[in-house]
Protein backbone atom coordinates (compact mmCIF):
# COMPACT_ATOMS: atom_id res chain seq x y z
CA UNK A 1 0.00 0.00 0.00
CA UNK A 2 1.06 3.48 -0.89
CA UNK A 3 1.43 6.28 1.79
CA UNK A 4 0.58 9.72 0.50
CA UNK A 5 0.10 10.94 4.18
CA UNK A 6 0.68 14.26 4.09
CA UNK A 7 0.03 15.07 0.50
CA UNK A 8 -3.08 16.85 -0.97
CA UNK A 9 -4.85 15.16 -4.06
CA UNK A 10 -7.95 17.60 -6.08
CA UNK A 11 -9.72 15.01 -7.87
CA UNK A 12 -12.75 17.04 -10.01
CA UNK A 13 -15.81 15.17 -11.23
CA UNK A 14 -15.49 13.27 -7.84
CA UNK A 15 -18.86 13.18 -6.51
CA UNK A 16 -19.61 9.68 -8.21
CA UNK A 17 -18.09 6.71 -10.46
CA UNK A 18 -14.33 6.65 -11.46
CA UNK A 19 -13.45 10.30 -9.33
CA UNK A 20 -15.13 8.66 -6.17
CA UNK A 21 -13.45 6.10 -6.64
CA UNK A 22 -9.95 7.28 -7.75
CA UNK A 23 -10.94 9.77 -4.16
CA UNK A 24 -11.75 7.27 -2.03
CA UNK A 25 -8.70 5.06 -2.46
CA UNK A 26 -5.99 7.95 -2.06
CA UNK A 27 -7.86 8.50 1.00
CA UNK A 28 -7.14 5.46 2.62
CA UNK A 29 -3.44 6.27 1.56
CA UNK A 30 -3.23 8.73 4.02
CA UNK A 31 -3.68 11.63 1.69
CA UNK A 32 -5.80 14.93 2.25
CA UNK A 33 -8.84 14.63 -0.69
CA UNK A 34 -10.12 17.46 -1.99
CA UNK A 35 -13.47 16.58 -3.95
CA UNK A 36 -14.59 18.82 -6.55
CA UNK A 37 -17.95 18.60 -8.64
CA UNK A 38 -21.03 21.35 -9.97
CA UNK A 39 -23.83 19.66 -7.68
CA UNK A 40 -23.13 21.12 -4.11
CA UNK A 41 -25.50 18.17 -2.69
CA UNK A 42 -23.99 15.44 -4.66
CA UNK A 43 -20.81 17.08 -3.57
CA UNK A 44 -22.03 16.99 -0.03
CA UNK A 45 -23.20 13.02 -0.36
CA UNK A 46 -19.94 12.02 -1.53
CA UNK A 47 -17.96 13.35 1.25
CA UNK A 48 -20.17 12.08 4.01
CA UNK A 49 -19.97 8.71 2.50
CA UNK A 50 -16.79 8.09 2.83
CA UNK A 51 -16.82 8.21 6.49
CA UNK A 52 -15.28 9.74 9.69
CA UNK A 53 -12.38 11.27 7.32
CA UNK A 54 -13.06 14.59 8.64
CA UNK A 55 -10.10 16.95 8.36
CA UNK A 56 -8.69 15.35 5.23
CA UNK A 57 -11.78 15.80 3.32
CA UNK A 58 -12.79 19.04 1.98
CA UNK A 59 -15.92 19.45 -0.63
CA UNK A 60 -15.45 22.08 -2.94
CA UNK A 61 -18.73 22.70 -5.28
CA UNK A 62 -16.75 24.52 -8.70
CA UNK A 63 -17.57 24.25 -12.70
CA UNK A 64 -14.09 23.87 -14.33
CA UNK A 65 -14.91 25.43 -17.52
CA UNK A 66 -15.04 29.12 -15.98
CA UNK A 67 -11.95 30.54 -14.46
CA UNK A 68 -13.09 32.18 -11.35
CA UNK A 69 -14.34 28.97 -9.91
CA UNK A 70 -11.56 26.86 -11.06
CA UNK A 71 -9.25 30.03 -8.89
CA UNK A 72 -11.99 29.44 -5.90
CA UNK A 73 -11.40 25.87 -5.75
CA UNK A 74 -7.08 25.91 -5.70
CA UNK A 75 -7.82 28.92 -3.13
CA UNK A 76 -10.06 27.10 -0.58
CA UNK A 77 -7.68 23.87 -1.38
CA UNK A 78 -4.86 26.08 -0.17
CA UNK A 79 -6.35 27.86 2.61
CA UNK A 80 -6.90 23.95 4.21
CA UNK A 81 -4.33 22.14 3.01
CA UNK A 82 -1.51 24.40 1.87
CA UNK A 83 -0.36 22.24 -0.52
CA UNK A 84 -1.49 20.61 -3.95
CA UNK A 85 0.48 17.51 -4.64
CA UNK A 86 -1.77 15.66 -7.24
CA UNK A 87 -4.29 16.79 -9.61
CA UNK A 88 -6.62 14.54 -11.30
CA UNK A 89 -8.40 16.27 -14.24
CA UNK A 90 -11.27 13.30 -14.24
CA UNK A 91 -14.75 15.81 -14.08
CA UNK A 92 -16.53 15.30 -17.85
CA UNK A 93 -19.73 15.33 -19.47
CA UNK A 94 -21.58 13.44 -22.63
CA UNK A 95 -23.71 14.84 -25.21
CA UNK A 96 -23.95 11.96 -27.37
CA UNK A 97 -25.88 11.97 -31.19
CA UNK A 98 -24.66 11.85 -34.54
CA UNK A 99 -22.61 14.76 -35.90
CA UNK A 100 -25.36 15.19 -38.76
CA UNK A 101 -27.51 15.83 -35.56
CA UNK A 102 -25.03 17.23 -33.15
CA UNK A 103 -26.31 20.72 -31.68
CA UNK A 104 -23.78 23.14 -31.82
CA UNK A 105 -24.28 23.71 -28.14
CA UNK A 106 -23.38 20.01 -26.92
CA UNK A 107 -20.15 20.08 -29.05
CA UNK A 108 -19.88 23.26 -26.88
CA UNK A 109 -20.46 21.81 -23.54
CA UNK A 110 -18.75 19.03 -23.89
CA UNK A 111 -15.55 20.58 -25.12
CA UNK A 112 -15.66 23.14 -22.38
CA UNK A 113 -15.78 20.74 -19.50
CA UNK A 114 -13.77 17.60 -20.79
CA UNK A 115 -11.16 19.86 -22.73
CA UNK A 116 -10.90 23.72 -21.47
CA UNK A 117 -11.58 22.18 -17.75
CA UNK A 118 -8.82 20.28 -17.81
CA UNK A 119 -6.34 22.97 -19.57
CA UNK A 120 -7.94 25.41 -16.41
CA UNK A 121 -7.28 23.12 -13.71
CA UNK A 122 -3.68 22.15 -15.15
CA UNK A 123 -2.78 25.28 -15.82
CA UNK A 124 -3.74 27.44 -12.54
CA UNK A 125 -2.40 23.75 -10.16
CA UNK A 126 0.98 24.33 -12.06
CA UNK A 127 1.49 27.18 -10.75
CA UNK A 128 1.38 26.39 -7.01
CA UNK A 129 3.44 22.78 -8.43
CA UNK A 130 5.86 25.16 -10.28
CA UNK A 131 6.64 27.01 -6.88
CA UNK A 132 6.89 23.41 -5.17
CA UNK A 133 9.24 21.97 -7.78
CA UNK A 134 7.22 18.38 -7.68
CA UNK A 135 3.72 17.49 -8.39
CA UNK A 136 1.67 14.91 -10.37
CA UNK A 137 -1.15 15.99 -13.09
CA UNK A 138 -3.47 12.57 -13.98
CA UNK A 139 -5.52 13.51 -17.16
CA UNK A 140 -9.05 10.82 -17.10
CA UNK A 141 -9.18 10.62 -20.85
CA UNK A 142 -11.27 7.61 -23.10
CA UNK A 143 -10.39 4.78 -24.94
CA UNK A 144 -12.61 6.57 -27.49
CA UNK A 145 -10.37 9.62 -27.80
CA UNK A 146 -8.02 6.87 -29.89
CA UNK A 147 -10.12 4.84 -31.50
CA UNK A 148 -13.10 7.45 -31.91
CA UNK A 149 -16.93 6.43 -31.72
CA UNK A 150 -19.79 6.90 -33.71
CA UNK A 151 -22.15 9.53 -32.16
CA UNK A 152 -19.64 10.96 -29.86
CA UNK A 153 -17.66 13.19 -32.28
CA UNK A 154 -17.71 16.03 -29.00
CA UNK A 155 -16.52 13.84 -26.60
CA UNK A 156 -14.20 11.73 -28.92
CA UNK A 157 -12.83 14.89 -29.80
CA UNK A 158 -12.28 16.39 -26.49
CA UNK A 159 -11.06 13.25 -24.71
CA UNK A 160 -8.15 12.76 -27.21
CA UNK A 161 -7.55 17.04 -26.85
CA UNK A 162 -6.66 15.85 -23.77
CA UNK A 163 -4.04 13.69 -24.75
CA UNK A 164 -2.25 16.21 -26.66
CA UNK A 165 -2.57 18.41 -23.44
CA UNK A 166 -1.05 15.35 -21.49
CA UNK A 167 2.20 15.25 -23.69
CA UNK A 168 2.38 19.49 -24.26
CA UNK A 169 2.39 19.57 -20.78
CA UNK A 170 4.54 17.23 -19.73
CA UNK A 171 7.37 18.62 -22.17
CA UNK A 172 6.46 21.80 -20.47
CA UNK A 173 6.61 20.86 -16.91
CA UNK A 174 8.80 18.41 -16.75
CA UNK A 175 12.25 20.36 -15.85
CA UNK A 176 10.48 21.42 -12.58
CA UNK A 177 9.94 17.93 -11.24
CA UNK A 178 6.06 17.80 -12.58
CA UNK A 179 4.83 14.69 -14.12
CA UNK A 180 1.86 14.45 -16.49
CA UNK A 181 0.17 11.37 -17.48
CA UNK A 182 -2.87 10.14 -18.63
CA UNK A 183 -4.91 7.20 -18.51
CA UNK A 184 -7.47 6.05 -21.08
CA UNK A 185 -10.30 4.21 -19.66
CA UNK A 186 -12.72 1.19 -21.71
CA UNK A 187 -16.04 0.58 -21.08
CA UNK A 188 -16.26 0.76 -16.93
CA UNK A 189 -19.19 0.06 -15.19
CA UNK A 190 -20.46 3.44 -14.01
CA UNK A 191 -23.95 5.07 -13.79
CA UNK A 192 -24.12 5.35 -17.87
CA UNK A 193 -22.96 1.69 -18.38
CA UNK A 194 -25.84 0.13 -15.62
CA UNK A 195 -28.55 1.72 -18.01
CA UNK A 196 -27.85 -0.58 -20.81
CA UNK A 197 -29.90 -3.60 -21.36
CA UNK A 198 -28.55 -6.91 -20.25
CA UNK A 199 -27.87 -7.80 -24.17
CA UNK A 200 -26.13 -4.78 -24.30
CA UNK A 201 -23.60 -5.52 -21.59
CA UNK A 202 -23.12 -8.79 -23.47
CA UNK A 203 -22.38 -6.98 -26.68
CA UNK A 204 -19.77 -5.16 -25.11
CA UNK A 205 -18.14 -7.71 -23.00
CA UNK A 206 -18.02 -9.63 -26.05
CA UNK A 207 -15.77 -7.32 -27.86
CA UNK A 208 -13.40 -7.03 -24.42
CA UNK A 209 -10.45 -9.49 -24.42
CA UNK A 210 -10.33 -9.92 -20.92
CA UNK A 211 -14.55 -10.59 -20.82
CA UNK A 212 -15.67 -8.15 -18.76
CA UNK A 213 -16.68 -4.46 -18.16
CA UNK A 214 -14.26 -2.37 -16.24
CA UNK A 215 -14.84 -1.17 -12.74
CA UNK A 216 -14.18 2.05 -11.35
CA UNK A 217 -11.37 0.17 -8.83
CA UNK A 218 -9.37 -0.70 -12.02
CA UNK A 219 -8.62 3.06 -13.02
CA UNK A 220 -8.44 4.01 -9.20
CA UNK A 221 -5.33 1.46 -8.88
CA UNK A 222 -3.69 2.96 -12.01
CA UNK A 223 -3.87 6.76 -10.56
CA UNK A 224 -2.43 5.54 -7.31
CA UNK A 225 0.70 4.29 -9.54
CA UNK A 226 1.12 7.28 -11.26
CA UNK A 227 0.76 9.73 -8.34
CA UNK A 228 3.30 7.59 -6.86
CA UNK A 229 7.57 7.79 -6.61
CA UNK A 230 7.06 4.41 -8.51
CA UNK A 231 6.24 6.17 -11.15
CA UNK A 232 8.86 9.05 -10.61
CA UNK A 233 10.63 8.16 -14.09
CA UNK A 234 7.23 8.13 -16.28
CA UNK A 235 5.73 11.49 -18.07
CA UNK A 236 3.96 12.14 -21.05
CA UNK A 237 2.12 8.73 -21.58
CA UNK A 238 -1.24 7.62 -21.90
CA UNK A 239 -2.00 4.03 -19.77
CA UNK A 240 -5.12 2.18 -21.75
CA UNK A 241 -7.40 0.07 -18.90
CA UNK A 242 -9.46 -1.27 -21.50
CA UNK A 243 -9.22 -5.02 -20.81
CA UNK A 244 -7.47 -5.44 -24.10
CA UNK A 245 -10.37 -3.51 -26.11
CA UNK A 246 -7.83 -1.27 -28.23
CA UNK A 247 -4.64 -3.25 -28.50
CA UNK A 248 -1.94 -1.17 -30.99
Amino acid sequence: MYDFSDQTVVVTGSSRGIGYEIARVFLTTGANVVLSSRTRKTLEEAAESLGDAGEHVLAVPADISDKESVEQLIDKTLESFSSIDILINNAGVARDNLMLRLKEDDWDTVLDTNLKGAFLCTKLVSRQMLRQRSGRIINISSIVGITGNAGQTNYAASKAGLLGLTRSAALELASRGITVNAIAPGYIATDMTERLSEEQQNELTARIPLERIGTPEDVAGVALFLASPDAAYITGQVFRVDGGMAMG
